[in-house]
C-alpha cells in the first residue's frame, strides 16, 4: 500500500500563536503514525510561489491522513494556532508504481 502525505506551506504572521500550534500538534500526529520528513529548513524556489516554511509529514496510509485532519486532537492545534499563519495543506496519497529507468 502506498504511504500518504500532507504537504504544507506555510507564512508564519504570529510566531506565539504557532509555537502554540507547534506544541500542540504532536498528539494528533502520534496517534496516526505522522513522521516529519520536512519541517523548515533551507529551500530553492526556481518556478511559482513560495511561503517561509515547508513541510513534509509522511502516513502509513491515505486513510491515516485524512483522519489525522479530521481529528478532534488536531482541532485542538488548528484552534491553539488561530490566526497565527496562512497555510496552504494538501493530503495526497503517495506513488507505489513503476519508476523512470526501471
Amino acid at each position: 500500500m502506498a504511504k500518504a502525505y500532507w504537504i504544507a506551506r506555510v507564512d508564519v504572521t504570529d510566531s506565539e500563536r504557532y509555537k502554540a500550534y507547534v506544541a500542540a500538534n504532536g498528539p494528533a500526529f502520534a496517534k496516526y503514525n505522522g513522521r516529519f520528513l520536512v519541517r523548515g529548513g533551507p529551500f530553492d524556489n526556481p518556478v511559482g510561489s513560495a511561503r517561509d516554511r515547508n513541510v513534509v509529514i509522511e502516513f502509513d496510509s491515505l486513510e491515516q491522513a485524512r483522519a489525522c485532519y479530521a481529528s478532534p486532537e488536531y482541532a485542538a492545534a488548528i484552534a491553539a494556532r488561530g490566526d497565527g499563519a496562512v497555510i496552504d495543506l494538501i493530503i495526497i496519497g503517495g506513488y507505489d508504481g513503476p519508476q523512470p529507468g526501471a
